[in-house]
């Protein structure tokens, strides 16, 4: 869709909301539409009505691709939620056990990381192997596709070097290198331009996709990171580290904004919700916090685990946050202060 010159391409993300991505200036920006209050009786004219008045990027000539992708939605929503799952296939092909596995964004494929130092690309509806990723040194620990476009491939490594490949052909793109102990965590940016990495050297690296350049280092941290994550923009990324806390850095500078201080031990994940108002922390001291991601303050603290955290995540509208704990239970928690102000 032309818009003077601007370019605008509409998309769906998870089931609350649209993505609009457009170019300007030649360069490609993104922003998002949510959509949380969306139900299967909502009025969509309505409601492209209202999204006209408050998104200038959205015209008159592109509310029926609008209305369309909002029905989309709609139906999703009326799906009948009790699904019977089921084994579908066993693929055995590693010759190690696996570390990691991740689908690309519509399921039609998946990766697997291994022990046995390869990554393997697999057709998801017939199980059969379409590529395998070879050329690390030691342990594919992370790996992850370039949702949502999903056509590359990151995979870090115990080598302490991570590598970008082609999902279409399973072609090396590009071998980053400059990290000094082994990368246990990584992750791309939302508009595929960048992937960061996270490493037991206390630093995270941001790495250019296209030219395979590192473009910033980020210290602070004292002891191993072993989360990251990109916001839904892009402008903004948060690590998580051994030494207890999670840093939020601007992406596009490589400064640091805020350190999250509360936790006092490791922290285990940490995550944005979907509108990047708050941050969630899993930590080995029990307990997850909440804070808020503009000034960094805590707004919660989640206690009733006897054990360590390993990970915690929203659901999709941020009103609900499940943690999984080693003491085997695993609760979701509803938040009357999230009602109020998400």
């Amino acid at each position: 869709l032309k818009l003077k010159s601007h370019f605008i391409a509409l998309q769906f993300v998870i089931i609350y909301g649209i993505m609009l991505e457009y170019e300007k200036s030649g360069e490609l920006k993104t922003k998002s539409i949510d959509l949380l209050n969306l139900s299967s009786s909502t009025d969509v004219s309505a409601l492209v009505e209202e999204i006209q008045k408050a998104e200038p990027l959205i015209t008159a000539s592109q509310s029926d691709q609008v209305k369309l992708l909002i029905q989309r939605l709609q139906d999703k929503l009326r799906q009948h939620s009790n699904h019977k799952f089921y084994l579908f296939k066993v693929l055995r092909a590693h010759i190690l056990p696996l570390t990691n596995v991740a689908l690309n964004k519509s399921g039609s494929c998946f990766i697997t990381g291994s022990y046995d130092r390869t990554c393997k690309v697999w057709d998801t509806a017939s199980g059969e192997e379409l590529h395998t990723l070879e050329g690390h040194r030691n342990v594919v620990y992370a790996i992850a596709f370039n949702n949502p476009y999903g056509d590359k491939i990151a995979t870090g490594s115990f080598d302490k070097t991570c590598k970008l490949w082609s999902v279409e052909t399973g072609k090396c793109y590009h071998t980053f290198r400059g990290h000094t102990a082994e990368i246990v965590c990584l992750s791309f940016n939302p508009q595929s331009t960048l992937v960061a990495t996270g490493s037991m050297d206390t630093t995270a690296k941001l790495w250019d996709i296209q030219n395979g350049e590192e473009v910033f280092t980020l210290r602070g941290h004292s002891a191993e990171i072993i989360s990251l994550s990109f916001n839904t923009s892009g402008n903004r990324i948060i690590t998580g580290s051994f030494d207890h806390t999670v840093a939020v850095w601007e992406a596009d500078t490589g400064r640091k904004v805020h350190t999250l201080i509360g936790h006092c031990a490791e922290i285990s994940s940490a995550l944005f919700n979907w509108d990047c108002s708050l941050i969630l922390t899993g930590s080995m001291d029990k307990t997850c916090m909440l804070w808020d991601a503009t000034n960094g303050k805590c707004v919660a603290t989640l206690t009733g685990h006897d054990d360590e955290i390993l990970d915690s995540c929203f659901d999709y509208t941020g009103k609900l946050i499940a943690t999984a704990s080693a003491d085997g239970r695993s609760p979701v928690h509803p938040f009357n202060w999230l009602d109020k102000h998400v």
